[in-house]
């Protein structure tokens, strides 16, 4: 058996997220649907980096797979993709070691989170980013990002109250503002992030930079390690989990 780690890329709109889910449509269960079939109906499990939730894209999610087939590297992807469905794709097929894990073996994570910043609806850009016509305060926005960054800080707050992970303390190493005439990327670089924890992070920035909350409210935020004093959680479509590292990031 050979190891093969994979990066692949896709459009989240129509599918209930990445794992497997019963009677829905997952990016794990077209994976392993494919492989089946490639595998003359043996079962081939996928392993990923991380999960992403209904209507979230990836442009770098990492899987890994083991198989018995001698097949190089190139005509994996050519294979693969022959029978995948066109909202998903194979970037990279690679052999690695047999102990690699997609997902324990990851050292960092890049989000990047898609604001289009106008009045006016964009039909093209409508499953790819988040409209949001308010006027905001980018500076107060980048002041209370910073309370954020830098340091191991317990992000308790700013996931998910249905997340069962115990240990909720993540480095943020850094939030950049990138914009583009009306879009505006917020790009997030850490080690790790917890359930629906960019998109709370978004949801609560807004509410910094639309002025209903203060920069220095991210602190008594993070003290209070209660999901109900962060902000709403912004919506799915706008983000996309943007690459995986395995050896340094930053």
């Amino acid at each position: 058996m050979q190891r093969y780690k994979a990066i692949i890329a896709y459009d989240g709109t129509d599918f209930f997220g990445y794992q497997v889910q019963p009677n829905k449509r997952t990016v794990q269960a077209e994976l392993e649907a494919v492989l089946a079939k490639m595998h003359k109906g043996r079962e081939v499990k996928v392993s990923a980096s991380g999960r992403t939730d209904a209507g979230v894209h990836a442009k770098g999610q990492v899987i890994h797979f083991d198989s018995p087939l001698l097949i190089p590297d190139d005509k994996w992807v050519v294979a693969l993709n022959s029978l995948l469905p066109d909202d998903l794709s194979i970037l990279h097929v690679e052999k690695v070691s047999p102990s690699f894990h997609a997902r324990y073996d990851a050292v960092g994570k890049e989000y990047r989170y898609r604001l289009l910043l106008s009045k006016k609806r964009d039909p093209f850009e409508r499953k790819f980013s988040y409209r949001y016509p308010y006027a905001l305060d980018l500076a107060a926005m980048r002041q209370a990002s910073q309370y954020v960054v830098g340091q191991p800080l317990d992000f308790t707050s700013f996931c998910s109250a249905k997340t069962e992970v115990v240990d909720k303390v993540r480095t943020i190493e850094t939030i950049d503002f990138l914009l583009d005439d009306d879009l505006l990327t917020l790009r997030f670089l850490g080690n790790g992030f917890l359930y629906n924890m960019v998109r709370i992070l978004v949801g609560t920035l807004l509410e910094v930079g639309s002025g209903e909350r203060s920069p220095e409210d991210m602190t008594a935020i993070l003290a209070k390690k209660d999901r109900r004093f962060a902000g709403k959680t912004a919506p799915p479509q706008g983000l996309f989990l943007w690459k995986v590292f395995y050896e340094k990031y930053g």
